[in-house]
């Protein structure tokens, strides 16, 4: 059965695509979803006008984001913490952390959303990346200092 996809499906394709799968796979699963819908005339029109929507919300969530990159990238995070030896911080600086001082700042934004791939644990000057929406990133400096 040929079906045009509503939404991306993994190992299947991307939103508009038009597939054949399997008629079981069409009518249990992708249909009742609302993942699909039968590849019809009709239907390829109103998945074009879902396109253009798309695309225009897209693009709209693209510059809100690309927006607030600018204001991240000026963003600077100072955190005063004990040490011990060698400058190694008792506990470390989360992402939980981060995120709740931006929180502070006036941005909110989700701890997932930064994307520091392990604690900070060191005093330093650090870059940490925030992913935003629509695939745009923006980097925050984070200063640990001591106490």
């Amino acid at each position: 059965m040929e079906i045009i996809l509503r939404e991306d499906v993994a190992h299947l394709g991307k939103a508009g695509d038009v597939v054949a799968v399997k008629d079981g796979y069409a009518r249990n699963y992708l249909l009742p979803r609302g993942l699909a819908y039968a590849a019809t005339t009709g239907n390829k029109r109103r998945i074009e006008v879902e396109r253009q929507r798309r695309d225009v919300r897209m693009a709209t969530q693209r510059g809100d984001a690309e927006q607030l990159a600018q204001r991240l990238a000026a963003v600077s995070l100072t955190f005063t913490v004990k040490t011990g030896e060698g400058d190694k911080l008792f506990g470390s600086i989360t992402a939980q952390d981060i995120a709740q001082q931006l929180k502070e700042q006036g941005f909110a934004l989700d701890k997932r959303r930064v994307a520091l791939e392990e604690p900070i644990k060191m005093i330093g000057i650090y870059k940490v990346p925030v992913r935003l929406d629509a695939g745009v990133q923006a980097e925050v400096r984070v200063w640990v200092v001591k106490e």
